[in-house]
């Protein structure tokens, strides 16, 4: 599949507990214009969609999230259960969200500002799978 990719960020532990930073500089994968975090209610899924230009990383920065991906070239599901172990998914990768542990925080790194709209958002699976 074309449409992701894994990072593994640095994780620095000791007796204290853990610390991963997230450098914003030429080694992240992209230009970061918004970060934003992601709960769920009631084993509720998030995401579902594909975007035309954003590109995006999701870290489970508090417990476990089940992630569902699509570039067209085939169906993946991933664990998202290690905070220092990121998602990349680029323009036109179909994305959702589900199985959020208890208390799971999903962090997102976004390429773009927000865009709404029809010019950004591919929300039907079956339009996504047709182009």
């Amino acid at each position: 599949m074309k449409g992701h990719k894994i990072h593994t960020f640095p994780l620095f532990e000791d007796l204290r507990g853990g610390l991963i930073p997230f450098e914003l500089d030429e080694n992240f994968p992209f230009d970061v214009k918004r970060v934003y975090l992601v709960t769920a209610k009631n084993a509720q899924t998030r995401g579902g969609h594909a975007h035309k230009i954003e590109s995006e990383l999701f870290i489970a920065a508090q417990g476990s999230i089940k992630a569902e991906i699509h570039d067209k070239n085939g169906e993946k599901i991933i664990n998202l259960d290690a905070q220092n172990k990121g998602l990349e998914v680029s323009p036109y990768c179909w994305h959702e969200f589900y199985d959020f542990s208890e208390n799971a925080v999903l962090l997102c790194f976004s390429s773009t500002h927000y865009l709404p709209g029809k010019d950004n958002y591919i929300t039907n699976k079956e339009t996504f799978l047709a182009q």
